[in-house]
């Protein structure tokens, strides 16, 4: 699945050929993209047409283009998602699902391509500031009002493992496996540490780590392992070949040697490095004190 880095080269490319666009027409090829607009193809195409983007916005892995009527239009990528920007008579694209046609010089097309169909576009009613429908989404590391002192808080109160808490989109947003994996293995964190046994330093080392790497892959254009993850233009990422841990099955650590593991993790994969990233013990059963039989007063 596209993680930030993807998402926000999509919108820094977004920002660059769609603002102050009109919406033309809108072609409805497949409904299931826009399933969730109430009214269905038809009524997605009518809302949009004749709206004008007024700029590009993330949160996490989610997309907006703000429009002139103080509506948004809300993507998300899914597994296999792309919006890219096309001239009008470009050959259309095998899995094209909606095509936006936006007026302006030279003409282009917005167009939305999913084989999977696990994304989807909607019109977002009153969603030009931030979406209804992800308020729930927290901040991501690289957005400037990410609270710090909160995050750090809130994980060392967790009793999860912490690669699951990276994971979780309500305590922080867009830290997705990849860059879950690779942002442990800097720190030298196994992803089964509880956050709760995490001093306030690891975790603070953590997250700069996890800056760290999704600012190394946003400047190389994101992870691309195939077709799938591509910019507006079609083209790829190459930070897949920065990756230290995802995907390096039986390859040597580059720090100490030893052959990176990989283990099943909530239907994906974990990749680390067992000598560098140990996995925590598990902590002693307590058991329970033995009291004496309390003697009441002028008992014999």
């Amino acid at each position: 699945m596209p993680e930030l880095p993807e998402v926000e080269v999509v919108r820094l490319g977004l920002e660059r050929h769609v603002l102050g666009r009109t919406v033309s027409r809108v072609d409805v090829l497949h409904p299931r993209p826009v399933r969730r607009h109430p009214g269905g193809p038809d009524g997605f195409a009518t809302a949009l047409a004749g709206r004008r983007f007024l700029a590009a916005r993330r949160r996490g892995k989610y997309l907006w283009l703000p429009l002139d009527n103080g509506d948004a239009l809300l993507g998300h990528l899914g597994m296999s998602g792309q919006l890219l920007v096309q001239p009008p008579d470009a050959p259309d694209e095998r899995h094209l699902r909606v095509r936006l046609a936006l007026d302006g010089t030279p003409a282009v097309d917005l167009r939305f391509v999913d084989q999977r169909m696990f994304g989807g576009l909607a019109l977002s009613p009153g969603g030009a500031d931030l979406p209804a429908e992800i308020t729930h989404i927290a901040r991501d590391p690289l957005d400037p009002a990410f609270d710090d002192a909160a995050f750090v808080r809130r994980v060392r109160s967790r009793s999860s493992g912490i690669k699951r808490l990276l994971l979780d989109q309500t305590l922080v947003s867009g830290v997705g496996n990849i860059y879950a994996d690779e942002a442990l293995w800097r720190t030298g964190l196994h992803g089964e540490r509880p956050g709760e046994r995490l001093t306030a330093a690891q975790v603070r080392t953590l997250l700069a780590h996890a800056r760290a790497v999704m600012t190394d892959a946003l400047d190389q254009g994101g992870t691309s392992f195939d077709a799938l993850y591509v910019n507006v233009n079609g083209q790829s990422g190459y930070f897949d070949r920065s990756l230290h841990a995802y995907g390096r099955e039986g390859e040597p650590c580059e720090r100490c040697g030893t052959p990176i593991r990989r283990v099943a993790f909530m239907n994906r994969s974990s990749f680390f490095c067992p000598a560098c990233q140990p996995v925590p013990r598990a902590r002693p059963a307590r058991r329970a004190a033995v009291r004496a039989p309390r003697t009441l007063p002028g008992a014999d």
